[in-house]
């Protein structure tokens, strides 16, 4: 692709709006001269990463951020380029982006959608960020994504789990590396069926925002398609951080199975009361009581301690597979922190690279340009097997992992193991799927 194509596209378009006579939004002010938004005229490039410091997600935020700044080393040539060398594109050299050094700014989501449009658009408007990743909330992905699209920047999206991030909320200037609610679903409902049968009783208990909603969907879905009931549905306060009175019905609801369709510290905490209430202990229907965790990390299961033994859930990466682009970057991680990387981790330095390596392939930082690269890639390397990015929709296609709490592990990093590999075909959809319905692409805008 030429650079040229791309910086005329930009060009035209800012010139057909101001010959209509229409203001640019203020949002633009810094770039409204430019072809595209905050088109990088020095030596360096700014990147923005926007993450959860505070609220319930802070663990994988705290992660998210250690990934990016190994991502940028690596970019700028420093540190030992970890799965820069294994990644199936060979554009980056460690010479920056397009030969500019990568810089960054960082902001705080709060793991609050309005926080994070602030913290997204101060990035875009004062600090001339031409791409904005991050975050460990769907609720945070799909409001920052909406805004990147308004502002003509790329949103390489970090930790999002909602179906609705790709599907009826998906927008052109968006991509997604992390996996889904429906690709859990899709890889845990055989493993489910294998070890605990077809006739049982499931009582959800969901976190109450896009997030949730979509994962009891599609859990509840594949579920039930295989035979299970649904007792019961119930909707908890993401704030929340006592689930005692949300666990008790249970006892009596004749539900053989907990579902808990929640993620970092809300996760922790209901499960921790689901094993104070001694539900890992109960038989009910004669059958041993179960909990599932859908959506799983090794960070939460370190929050858990001990009660996440023996519980299946799904992820989208673990730090233990034997593929070189893993244990490339758990080396390289690990040098640096002491300790291996989390699937946040692992997304967002994918997704820095995989942003990095559009823009070499590109050979423009017009994020028309670079969504062009990215839309149908194909590639390899970076851990999670062969994988597609697909256009019609900008989900990536890969193996997704099934994984249970260790019975016995030998630190406090070694939690999960893995119980299946569930290959991309098994949980690959079509764009049309009514889980995904509602919402169009749309074009791009390169502001």
């Amino acid at each position: 692709m030429s650079n040229s194509k791309f910086t005329r596209r930009g060009m035209l378009k800012t010139g057909a709006i101001a010959g209509a006579g229409v203001a640019l939004p203020t949002i633009f002010t810094a770039s409204s001269v430019a072809a595209y938004t905050n088109e990088p005229t020095g030596g360096s490039v700014t990147l923005g990463f926007n993450v959860p410091q505070t609220g319930p997600y802070a663990d994988e935020g705290a992660d998210e951020l250690r990934a990016y700044q190994l991502a940028v080393e690596h970019l700028n040539g420093e540190g030992d380029g970890g799965m820069m060398n294994t990644f199936s594109s060979k554009e980056l050299q460690g010479n920056g982006i397009l030969g500019k050094k990568v810089e960054f700014v960082t902001g705080d989501t709060q793991t609050k959608s309005d926080a994070a449009r602030a913290s997204a658009k101060s990035m875009i408007e004062k600090d001339g960020a031409v791409m904005i990743s991050g975050g460990s909330s769907s609720g945070v992905a799909i409001a920052v994504q909406g805004l990147c699209q308004e502002a003509g920047v790329i949103f390489m999206a970090g930790l999002t789990h909602s179906n609705d991030t790709t599907g009826k909320d998906k927008k052109a200037n968006g991509f997604r590396h992390f996996f889904n609610a429906y690709m859990s679903a899709a890889a845990l409902a055989p493993v489910l069926k294998n070890l605990y049968g077809t006739d049982r009783n499931a009582y959800h208990l969901t976190a109450d925002y896009t997030w949730g909603w979509t994962q009891e969907e599609s859990i509840a879905a594949a579920t039930e398609a295989m035979g299970w009931n649904t007792v019961n549905k119930v909707r908890t306060p993401l704030a929340s951080t006592d689930f005692s009175s949300y666990i008790a019905p249970v006892l009596n609801s004749g539900a053989d199975v907990l579902i808990l369709n929640h993620y970092g510290g809300n996760m922790v905490n209901s499960l921790t009361n689901a094993v104070q209430f001694g539900l890992k202990d109960k038989m009910v229907n004669g059958k041993n009581f179960e909990i599932v965790v859908p959506l799983y990390s090794r960070l939460m299961a370190k929050g858990a301690g001990a009660n996440v033994k023996g519980i299946l859930g799904s992820t989208n990466w673990h730090w233990s597979l034997q593929d070189d682009a893993t244990k490339a970057f758990v080396k390289s991680f690990g040098t640096k922190y002491g300790f291996p990387p989390s699937q946040a981790a692992h997304t967002v330095y994918c997704q820095t690279l995989l942003y990095a390596d559009a823009a070499q392939r590109a050979g423009t930082f017009n994020p028309c340009g670079i969504g062009e690269a990215l839309e149908g890639f194909e590639f390899d390397g970076l851990g999670n097997g062969k994988t597609l990015y697909r256009a019609g929709d900008h989900q990536c296609f890969k193996d997704v992992l099934v994984v249970k709490g260790k019975e016995n592990p030998t630190s406090e990093f070694d939690l999960l193991e893995v119980v299946e590999v569930t290959p991309a075909g098994q949980v690959t959809y079509p764009i049309d799927h009514p889980m995904f319905a509602g919402g169009a692409l749309g074009t791009c805008n390169a502001g």
